[in-house]
């Protein structure tokens, strides 16, 4: 029997990572013919080279680990359909095999999927975006974020930053002053016409036409001087965000640049906060899709297939709708990026949990 029941898991596990992708690679080949279509243009005007390599090799993984649910929950629906259409579930459960046992080889493929997509979404996809990114921003459209004005931010307890502009172009910032608090009162500010970021050396900045006030009760310092280099814990980074960049840092980088963003008082980093959560979410769902899945398409059912099939796709693309409209909520700051994006996963738990009750009893 244990000889048997290995066979059973072997050739469902095999059945549901086979059609998982192959059903991904079917659907990914739609994909790029589409997106093949919508940016033609711009793929005839840049190099085969890039648009091979720095484009296709980072947009195809990245696209198949955004839409893994989708993907899960139809190779579970597709081959269990197809067994309980057969007869094949019925025979294994009516050999003593229980629905529970049965479970186990489906549950075994949603762990091999969610640690596949946990691995891609936290460290191996976010660096290959960075090419993906620099690509559609050069041929396709440009959203980066080149310039900003009135910034401001903490540079460190009791500092605080002010540039009027900044110039990504040339590193340059305008209208520059930072203020030292020693509690609430104000000790030294330093100011300049411009200043200039040194990408050769971590938060190494240059000043000039700079003025340095140091205030003592009463009493006022001041110092000028045309040019003076110095260290400031700032980049341009910090504070000139593009949309996606949360997409092109690992998890350990976007928890570091999320903390550091907090401690600096800056306001838009939502998107990154909602990324990372996205990140465990997303793999958490093979296992809540894996069950629905299963549930919904051992019985055998007069509508067969297409039927279940059509269930199948309505509640994955439901679920990916549901998680893009609650990451709204965080974003107005209706709920905090974490309820935002496990919401989805405890709605579907709870209807994969009465679908698996009442499958239990056929």
């Amino acid at each position: 029997m244990k000889f048997g029941l290995k066979l059973l898991d072997i050739f469902i596990l095999k059945k549901y990572l086979g059609t998982f992708f192959f059903a991904t690679m079917l659907i990914l080949a739609v994909v790029t013919m589409f997106d093949i279509t919508e940016k033609l243009d711009a793929f005839l005007n840049a190099p085969l080279k890039e648009t091979i390599f720095d484009y296709f090799m980072s947009f195809l993984p990245y696209f198949a680990n955004q839409l893994a649910p989708l993907f899960t929950f139809i190779a579970v629906i597709f081959f269990t359909t197809k067994l309980a259409a057969n007869s094949e579930i019925i025979a294994i459960l009516s050999s003593g095999v229980s629905f529970n046992r049965l479970m186990r080889p489906y549950m075994i493929g949603a762990a091999v999927i969610a640690a596949m997509i946990f691995l891609l979404s936290n460290y191996i996809i976010p660096p290959t975006n960075i090419k993906r990114i620099e690509y559609t921003n050069k041929y396709v459209k440009n959203k980066k974020v080149t310039s900003g004005v009135d910034i401001q931010l903490m540079a460190r307890p009791g500092e605080v930053v002010y540039i009027g502009r900044f110039e990504n172009a040339t590193k340059t910032g305008y209208r520059f002053s930072f203020d030292k608090f020693k509690g609430k009162e104000l000790v030294s500010r330093l100011t300049s016409s411009t200043i200039t970021y040194d990408t050769t050396r971590t938060y190494h900045w240059t000043l000039n036409n700079y003025m340095i006030r140091d205030f003592d009760g009463m009493k006022e310092k001041i110092r000028t001087g045309n040019r003076l280099d110095t260290v400031i814990p700032i980049e341009p980074s910090d504070f000139l965000i593009s949309v996606n960049d949360q997409e092109t840092l690992t998890t350990p980088q976007l928890a570091d640049f999320i903390e550091k963003q907090k401690n600096r008082g800056v306001a838009n980093i939502k998107a990154f906060e909602i990324e990372k959560e996205r990140r465990y979410a997303v793999a958490a769902a093979a296992f809540i899709l894996t069950l629905i899945g299963v549930s919904l398409s051992a019985k055998k059912t007069k509508g067969g297939m297409g039927l279940n099939i059509g269930l199948g796709l309505l509640l994955s693309f439901s679920y990916i709708l549901f998680s893009t409209v609650t990451s709204q909520f965080a974003i107005s700051g209706l709920t905090s990026p974490w309820v935002a994006m496990w919401i989805p996963n405890f709605v579907y738990l709870a209807i994969g949990l009465i679908l698996y009750w009442r499958a239990r009893k056929f």
